[in-house]
């Protein structure tokens, strides 16, 4: 070879390079993004972005088929939230006895079916206990690159997204949920988070994403009061489980994580596990990812008597901050595991018995109250100014995120909902015992 013509072939390789680049830059522009990754969204607080919302339909009829894109039958059980990424739904259903456990991904256009894979089969799981609860609860964390399915104690796995092949998996993280597994797992930078809150041990754990190492593991530190004569807990300990996903906040130059608890809530560093701050509170099964409001933290503490309170976090937050950071404190009349909603300045939830509430976030003072009528257990979501309520007995009831009590519109569908719905590319999904539902408009 000359030089001229290894100036050339030079100049064709610089060529080539560049318009490689341009072509993956472009792809990266062009690849959907990430638009419901996990249970709460993808900014973990029930809201989509107004791309993505732009469009979801406030009434449906699945008779006539009035904005019902489709409807997918799914088998077996669960109450895990249709998680949304490039174009694919994730979720997770198991056997009513929990013996099996599988993983779908669903075309989020046309709701076919891309994997249904059994993933864990358990020889003798414990039972639920419940009639409430399945082995499939805690929803799919989503990545690009990832798919991060848990089953609590029965297992946790990263998936990759193109093939549904494991990647990893860990099967020797356990605790004795007693009524089922809850909490979802949330990802922050490297660290997959995830919370086992158990009758027989309570701790936090983060495991590297990329191999699911343990980075670090840390013990609940909660006194909870429950021993007997012979210090052993009482009922078995049912009084120490809960069914709560962290949320996220930058304070202090670090990401906190905040798991609510039974009978406390902590903010851990989330990327070493160090418990930051603490509350203490008088409820259990707490299961409501906190809202964050200014500097406040508003938190649910669980159970049928459950405390909505406001939390001021500054650079003093630190230790035990029961008796020297709390706001405000709502006493009664409180949502039990259905999630509160924040849309701006207002708090937005739903009784276990079918009671919605608007309360002033920064005084803690009733807005409004009326009846929805029904249960729910499934967490209101937010689009477009409006709030999606989904009851077990398979109601969806439209609301406007205002000052005042109004109803945009109220649906039917024909099984229950304990799923919390998700957002997507205009779309509403929503999971009932039987279907998934993909509601947009027509």
């Amino acid at each position: 070879m000359n030089l001229q013509e290894a100036d050339m072939l030079r100049k064709y390789s610089f060529v080539l390079t560049c318009l490689v680049a341009l072509h993956v830059a472009a792809a990266e522009e062009t690849r959907a993004p990430l638009a419901w990754p996990f249970r709460a969204g993808p900014t973990l607080n029930g809201h989509s972005s107004a791309a993505e919302a732009k469009g979801v339909p406030v009434e449906f009829d699945v008779a006539s088929g009035k904005n019902v894109r489709w409807a997918k039958p799914l088998e077996g059980h669960g109450h895990s939230t249709p998680t949304v990424a490039n174009g694919k739904i994730w979720l997770t259903s198991a056997t009513k006895d929990g013996r099996k456990q599988y993983v779908w991904a669903l075309d989020a256009t046309t709701g076919r079916t891309i994997f249904h894979r059994l993933l864990w089969e358990n020889n003798n799981p414990e039972s639920l206990n419940n009639d409430i609860n399945t082995y499939a609860s805690p929803s799919c964390a989503l990545e690009d690159d990832a798919v991060y399915v848990h089953f609590g104690s029965y297992g946790t796995a990263r998936l990759d997204p193109e093939t549904c092949e494991t990647v990893w998996e860990r099967r020797d993280i356990s605790c004795r949920h007693y009524r089922g597994p809850g909490s979802s797992p949330i990802i922050h930078e490297h660290v997959l988070l995830l919370t086992f809150d158990g009758v027989d041990q309570q701790f936090l754990m983060g495991l590297d994403k990329r191999t699911g190492k343990t980075v670090w593991r840390t013990e609940r530190s909660t006194d909870y009061g429950d021993l007997d004569d012979n210090g052993v807990p009482k009922r078995d300990g049912d009084m120490r489980k809960a069914y709560s996903t962290p949320g996220l906040i930058e304070l202090g130059g670090r990401t906190q994580m905040f798991s609510m608890g039974s009978r406390a809530g902590f903010a851990y560093d989330a990327l070493t596990g160090e418990e930051i701050w603490g509350i203490r509170h008088d409820d259990y099964n707490a299961a409501a990812p906190p809202c964050f409001y200014k500097n406040f933290a508003i938190l649910n503490t669980g159970s049928s008597r459950a405390n909505l309170l406001s939390v001021r976090l500054d650079e003093t937050t630190k230790g035990d901050v029961t008796e020297s950071h709390v706001v405000w404190d709502r006493p009664k009349g409180n949502s039990r595991l259905s999630s509160p909603i924040l849309v701006g300045n207002l708090v937005f939830m739903v009784t276990h018995t079918g009671v919605a509430t608007c309360v002033n976030a920064d005084t803690g003072e009733e807005v409004w109250k009326d009846r929805l009528g029904g249960t729910y257990i499934a967490s209101p979501v937010a689009a477009n100014g409006n709030l999606y309520f989904c009851s077990d007995d398979g109601a969806v009831t439209v609301i406007r995120a205002g000052d005042k009590f109004e109803v945009v519109a109220r649906n039917s569908l024909p099984a229950g909902i304990r799923s919390s719905p998700s957002i997507a590319g205009g779309n509403l999904y929503v999971r009932t015992f039987t279907h998934l539902y993909c509601l947009g408009e027509e």
